[in-house]
């Protein structure tokens, strides 16, 4: 998805009501596709409701659908969302909706299990990806889930959520590498590593170069939508290969 020119379909983004900043990278960060994105804030959806609270909130669900039409309604040719955790809202907004709506990034798990073999994912907050997520993404059970270390800057900064604070990338940088080094540690079969939270993709080349694994993003699933790799719902069509061109 890093080649955002006029062939691909203007993203609509529905975001968390957050205010820290986002750099290049960030699904948040107009810059990280190319301009040809169109946002809309839930302001329902706080961090702590998304990553705290009970993600099947009926209200949240009503919040976002509201947020997806206005998408679509000023021209989104594909919708998302800015929190991996969302994977419970996929039926009610891709019901109904007249462009593709795709939730989570790890709706891809499937996706790249058949393309690299074991894959590990790396969240946030530690304990946010439940079984519950998987089950919901279609991810199987037994798929090694990590996170950022609780004092990590990067999770500091985005729980200040203070516009003025910005985010010092080496630290960021090395917040990443640590999660994924525990992770390989535990599970030195891994081939793969996908990142469910969509702060986390700007770091994800300091991640390939320390672990020597391809790292996948929210870009990289959004494009793998619209080249019909994956169905938005991460279900992988029939007889389609799932090879990338290295």
């Amino acid at each position: 998805m890093a080649d955002t020119g006029n062939t691909r379909p203007r993203m609509g983004v529905m975001l968390l009501d957050t205010r820290f900043k986002r750099p290049a990278g960030d699904i948040g960060n107009a810059e990280t596709f190319g301009g040809r994105v169109l946002f809309e804030t839930v302001q329902a959806a706080s961090i702590d409701r998304v990553l705290r609270g009970d993600p099947r909130d009926p209200a949240l669900g009503v919040a976002f659908r509201a947020a997806r039409d206005r998408l679509v309604a000023r021209g989104a040719g594909m919708i998302t969302t800015s929190c991996g955790l969302l994977v419970f809202q996929q039926h009610q907004l891709e019901t109904g909706c007249p462009v593709p709506v795709t939730t989570s990034s790890l709706f891809q798990v499937p996706l790249r299990i058949a393309q690299h073999g074991k894959v590990g994912i790396v969240g946030l907050l530690d304990g946010s990806i439940t079984q519950d997520h998987l089950a919901a993404a279609g991810i199987p059970a037994d798929t090694p889930v990590g996170a950022l270390a609780d004092d990590a800057h990067l999770l500091d900064v985005l729980r200040a959520d203070d516009p003025d604070r910005a985010i010092d990338p080496a630290l960021a940088e090395a917040d990443l590498i640590a999660a994924g080094r525990r992770l390989t540690a535990r599970r030195p079969d891994l081939r793969a590593i996908v990142l469910e939270c969509t702060n986390l993709p700007p770091y994800g080349p300091a991640l390939t170069r320390a672990l020597g694994l391809p790292v996948y993003g929210f870009l990289d699933w959004l494009g793998a939508v619209d080249q019909g790799l994956a169905r938005p719902d991460g279900r992988l069509p029939d007889a389609r290969t799932t090879e990338i061109a290295q």
